[in-house]
């Protein structure tokens, strides 16, 4: 980011604060993002607030199917949660600093966690369609990072990623898969830029390289919420085989429909992740 672009993107964080702000009836402590086909999230909430990004100042409105565009607030097991319905991407044509705007956005309104989720595709022999992912460390091959450029206030300029992903989260996500008895697998994910899938040969470089799963998002949120302090959890729905390893075309209904088919299983998820937050007084961090 220029100069001028740090100041603008900070003045798009401040303004799009203030309007949610306004409207919503309390502060969150927790910030979910519902990944592609998977806003029926935002169904989890208790006395849920609905604002659309058209209604916040500094946001656009997502252009792709399965992304609605709102921001939901309510409570989820006694927590204040803000549900991010719609991602801004890349492939959209967005900059990485835009993109992390919601994550930003989230952070100033004092979130204490974030929940990332995402589809994606499977890349590692053990992993099958349906499966989720609890991701442990990414590989960032987006080509572009949120946090270039002059550092915005409140972010840190050097974030240490030796842990993009929280332990302490981690352990609360894995014990509440291990008691609905949901297998959760762990690996690496790898962000690309997109739209267009990968070719098998780019899928046997990722392999090589150590991703277990490839996507086109979560990586640039994840980037800003650790430059402004604030833990984060990251879980995939592994909705496809990747490139090569699938016995047909991928495409994006295919996406969507594995996402609705796992919404409620990851729903379960999530709830009881909160649950868990909840009984440590809503302070996430508690965990560690």
């Amino acid at each position: 980011m220029t100069a001028e672009d740090a100041e603008r993107i900070g003045a798009d964080v401040e303004a799009a604060r203030a309007a949610l702000y306004a409207r919503l009836p309390g502060r969150p402590t927790l910030f979910l993002v519902a990944g592609s086909g998977l806003s029926g999230l935002a169904d989890l909430l208790e006395d849920a607030v609905r604002v659309p990004f058209a209604d916040v100042p500094g946001i656009p409105e997502p252009a792709v199917a399965g992304h609605p565009g709102a921001f939901v607030f309510g409570r989820l097991e006694r927590v204040p949660a803000l549900v991010q319905l719609g991602r801004l991407h890349l492939y959209e044509g967005h900059a990485p600093e835009l993109v992390a705007v919601p994550a930003r956005v989230a952070a100033a309104l004092g979130v204490r966690a974030a929940i990332l989720t995402n589809a994606a595709g499977a890349i590692h022999p053990l992993l099958e369609p349906g499966d989720l992912l609890l991701i442990d460390d990414h590989i960032n091959l987006m080509w572009g990072n949120p946090l270039l450029g002059r550092a915005l206030p409140g972010e840190e300029r050097f974030p240490d990623m030796s842990e993009p992903y929280d332990r302490g989260l981690q352990a609360l996500a894995m014990a509440a898969a291990l008691e609905l008895q949901i297998p959760l697998k762990r690996g690496t994910y790898a962000a690309v830029a997109g739209p267009s899938y990968e070719t098998p040969a780019e899928i046997r470089m990722l392999r090589r390289l150590g991703a277990d799963a490839v996507g086109m998002s979560t990586v640039p949120e994840v980037l800003a919420a650790r430059a402004r302090g604030v833990p984060a959890l990251a879980i995939s729905l592994l909705t496809n085989r990747a490139a090569g390893l699938s016995p047909g075309p991928l495409s994006h209904e295919e996406v969507l429909e594995a996402g609705r088919r796992a919404e409620q299983r990851l729903g379960r998820l999530i709830r009881q992740i909160a649950r868990r937050i909840a009984e440590r007084g809503g302070e996430p961090a508690a965990a560690r």
